[in-house]
């Protein structure tokens, strides 16, 4: 290109400046000569140069056109968690804010894949990416492969594993979760037993073994209870095991206020019935406890000391109990505190219909000997049955019929009594 420069320079000098540059003394003849033609040259190339320009800024933009045509569009995450994870649309909004930095859905498949080798339905799936979005993002290989493995190592079957995963995703990812399974599964016996205990709280694979959890267990245990008992706990209160040692401390003694001692056979029940209750509620259920049934001081102690749950009943079905028990079964306040088990059972579907049938044998003389109504009230339903129902089949053959319509809240002519009944402790 610089030679055809050139040769267009020399063509394109005009005859005067040559005779101009001919005068000067060689030595400026020679700069100028030198000077010129590189000028000349800058000045007579711009036509070619945009020409080059403008040719290669298309040819860079083609290039760009044909590069931006070929790339693959955004991974759309929202749309991938709908139609391959099955999450709602409302689901997918929440769940892809914290998924934003996915680029494709090649990690998601795997984690997918992973999921589905365990046996997870679709649903499962969903629940999964729900409840631990960043699951997805999960390395197979790394991460939950190794998990697996180690958790097979501990004797835990596909299935088993699987429902760990839906209990608490997050957790699974985390190595810390072997430590725990080790430490709890022989506390509450079996895997089983514990799967239903992580349902109600799963903090318990969260929680700090050492200074949370182990303080825990070793006071119970201090309190004369066994490991049996502390699972029997631990199901309907998940949170005592995972809350505050000076917590659970304050709960013992709370549950001795009451009148229950360390080592007895009911403190696991006092402790039951006073968790995450304080003082003032515990002292307010005690003294609805007493005007409802008309009770001493003491009589409110016997009863609560014999059945500490009794303190978990609502104020409603006190009174309702109270109702029935006082004034339509006759029963006195003393004969229920030394027996409050009565108000742990159902007034609608055991005690009300029992009661029917009882007087109903009184009044047509078909008991051969006294029977007290707790007697019927506390016997399970297939032995009240054979021991007040079949033994009347030919005296009484509708009993059977209206004991059932009893059971469904309906009160058949035979049963329905002259006059409420009062003060009978043999009832």
């Amino acid at each position: 290109m610089l030679v055809l420069q050139k040769h267009i320079l020399l063509l394109s000098f005009r005859p005067r400046a040559a005779t101009t540059l001919l005068s000067f003394r060689p030595r400026a003849a020679t700069t100028l000569l030198s000077f010129r033609p590189r000028a000349s040259t800058t000045l007579l190339s711009f036509p070619h140069r945009c020409l080059f320009s403008n040719t290669r800024f298309a040819t860079t933009a083609a290039a760009t056109a044909v590069a931006t045509s070929a790339s693959p569009a955004p991974f759309a995450v929202e749309e991938y968690l709908v139609a391959s994870c099955h999450l709602t649309p409302k689901q997918a909004v929440k769940a892809s804010k914290v998924l934003s930095h996915l680029k494709s859905p090649a990690r998601p498949e795997a984690v997918r894949a992973f999921l589905s080798d365990l046996g997870l339905s679709h649903a499962d799936v969903a629940a999964v990416v729900v409840y631990d979005p960043l699951f997805l993002c999960s390395e197979v290989d790394k991460t939950l492969t190794q998990r697996l493995a180690e958790l097979r190592d501990l004797g835990l079957s596909p299935s088993q594993i699987a429902r760990l995963v839906l209990v608490d995703p997050a957790r699974f990812r985390r190595p810390t979760i072997i430590s725990k399974l080790k430490y709890y599964v022989p506390l509450f016996g079996s895997f089983e037993t514990l799967l239903q205990a992580l349902k109600n709280n799963s903090y318990l694979l969260s929680s700090d073994l050492e200074n949370v959890v182990k303080p825990n267990v070793a006071l119970l245990r201090e309190c004369g209870l066994g490991d049996c008992d502390i699972v029997k706990l631990c199901v309907p209160v998940p949170r005592l095991l995972t809350t505050n040692p000076e917590r659970v401390k304050a709960m013992v003694e709370r549950a001795e206020d009451v009148g229950v001692p360390r080592g007895s056979a009911m403190f696991r029940h006092a402790l039951l019935a006073v968790a995450f209750l304080s003082e003032e509620k515990i002292a307010a259920k005690v003294e609805f406890l007493r005007k409802t049934f008309k009770w001493s001081e003491a009589e409110v102690a016997i009863a609560v000391a014999k059945l500490p749950v009794v303190l978990r009943n609502s104020q409603d079905r006190l009174l309702r109990m109270s109702e029935f028990l006082m004034y339509e079964v006759g029963l006195e306040p003393e004969y229920i505190a030394h027996r409050p088990a009565m108000l742990t059972y159902s007034l609608e579907a055991r005690l009300r219909p029992r009661y029917y049938v009882v007087m109903f044998l009184k009044e047509n003389g078909l008991l051969k000997r006294e029977r007290s109504f707790y007697t019927a009230a506390q016997v399970s339903e297939k032995v009240f049955v054979e021991k007040f129902i079949h033994p009347h089949k030919k005296a009484a053959p509708c009993l059977a019929e209206d004991y059932a319509a009893t059971l469904k809240g309906k009160v058949p002519t035979r049963f329905r009594l002259q006059e409420p009944r009062t003060s009978s402790k043999s009832i």
